[in-house]
This record gives structure tokens, C-alpha cells and sequence, in this order.
């Protein structure tokens, strides 16, 4: 089970710059297009292979997916009733 939620960070082996703009120096990972740290927060050419980057930098590997059941009602909305030319277009007296 995934337990915390971790940052993504740029030594990750699934993380791309988008500018191909990384350098390592010693510890660190600079960026060559700012001249500063790499930040994926802040970054907008920050991404991952695996397209599991979300906002704000968290990785999405390490979040557990919640799922809801929604009612028909509660998705659809209550049905629009049709007169007139857009009833003969269409052909039914209610759509959702």
C-alpha cells in the first residue's frame, strides 16, 4: 500500500525537462534555462515519462486513487424538454 505522499524531484529516472535544460553540479540540479535550482513545483517544462506528474510537483506513483459511485441523477442532471424545430431535428421530446 502506498503510504505518503512524495515530491517529484529531478533525479527521479522517470522526470523530463522539456527544455532538456538540466545540469548536474555535484548535489545538486540546475536548470540552464533559469540559472537556478530545478524546481518541478514551479517549473512548466517539468515532466514524467509515465505522464504521473501533478500539479504543485507530487508524484502520482505515490497517491492511492479514491473512487466514487455517483447517481445517474446526480451526473445527467434532470431531462431538458424539446419543442418546436429542435424537436423535429432531433426527434425525441427529452433529452438528458
Amino acid at each position: 500500500m502506498l503510504g505518503e505522499v512524495k515530491y517529484c524531484s529531478p533525479r527521479c529516472n522517470l522526470f523530463k525537462c522539456g527544455k532538456r535544460a538540466i545540469i548536474y553540479r555535484g548535489d545538486d540540479v540546475w536548470c540552464r534555462w533559469t540559472d537556478e535550482k530545478c524546481n518541478v513545483a514551479n517549473c512548466n517544462y517539468a515532466t514524467c515519462i509515465k505522464r504521473r506528474l501533478l500539479p504543485s510537483g507530487i508524484c502520482g506513483e505515490t497517491i492511492k486513487r479514491k473512487t466514487t459511485e455517483k447517481r445517474v441523477e446526480e451526473v445527467v442532471g434532470p431531462p431538458v424538454k424539446l419543442r418546436g424545430k429542435i424537436l423535429r431535428k432531433v426527434g425525441e421530446k427529452e433529452i438528458f
